[in-house]
């Protein structure tokens, strides 16, 4: 699966353990367009951030099925279920913002409810001069009951937001085995991190080895080792969180005869 996908209009984004399982592994259409960008805050904390928001792609869809941090068509399943948007410059982060939460809420508008929707960093937005191009669904989802319709007519709506922590209740850090894979080069998508969502540092230890080896972001949430030489499984993965420096290993997570494509889950997750 490609995981560059693009937007189309005006703007184009560019678009953890020893338990394993195997599991089944955005087009801005109209111009409809402030830069603040604060670490993740209690959920009582006040809004102090506004921008704006728009949506892509169809009334109640995903936006686009894939994205720039390469998610693909888990956007639209569980736990993400759509609630997702592109981020603007100062969000998106060159591809860090990736898997980042925030909570979204309108005003100004007669069919915004007030009330916040929590959506997750998922694209690129790199055209545009404010934050969030949300899916179709998330965008609908700040409206009152049945109001969906009328305050997605309005196309672009003023928003308060503020950076929340991701919540993934029963969800464990998942390892997509990119198809570029082989014995000398491995990388692999990251999804589903509770907390602070986006990831500071990747590292990767091989079989028998006591030496961590740092990876590279490759595609947005896609973390890339070219080591050269034969790579020996089963693979251990520390992650460290940007914002509160918090550690999590996935020991042996990804197995001996592990194949490109393959999905594999850690036993756990940061919260």
């Amino acid at each position: 699966m490609a995981l560059t996908y693009g937007h189309a209009f005006s703007h184009i984004p560019i678009f953890v353990s020893l338990s394993i399982f195997l599991v089944i592994p955005s087009s801005c259409l109209n111009p409809r367009k402030f830069l603040n960008v604060t670490s993740y805050s209690p959920s009582d904390s006040p809004y102090q951030s506004s921008s704006y928001a728009t949506f892509y792609g169809p009334p109640d869809g995903d936006g686009s099925e894939g994205g720039a941090c390469g998610y693909g068509k888990a956007v639209g399943q569980p736990p993400f279920n759509s609630m997702i948007s592109a981020g603007g410059p100062a969000i998106f982060k060159g591809g860090k913002g990736c898997g980042a939460c925030y909570q979204v809420r309108c005003v100004g508008n007669q069919a915004c409810s007030g009330n916040p929707v929590t959506i997750v960093i998922t694209d690129e937005c790199p055209g545009c001069n404010y934050n969030f191009d949300m899916s179709g669904r998330a965008f609908g989802s700040m409206a009152i009951s049945g109001r969906g319709d009328q305050l997605r007519n309005a196309e672009k709506v003023l928003v308060q937001y503020r950076r929340v922590a991701c919540n993934y209740p029963g969800v464990s850090i998942t390892f997509r085995v990119d198809l570029g894979t082989n014995p000398y080069y491995f990388a692999t998508l990251i999804e589903y991190e509770d907390g602070d969502g986006d990831l500071k540092t990747v590292e990767i230890k091989e079989a028998n080895s006591a030496t961590w080896e740092s990876m590279q972001e490759s595609v947005g949430a896609v973390w890339k080792l070219n080591k050269g030489a034969p790579m020996r499984a089963p693979f251990s993965i520390r992650l460290t969180t940007i914002e509160s420096g918090k550690v999590f290993v996935a020991n042996n997570v990804i197995p001996v005869g592990y194949k490109p494509g393959d999905t594999y889950r850690a036993n756990g997750n940061f919260n």
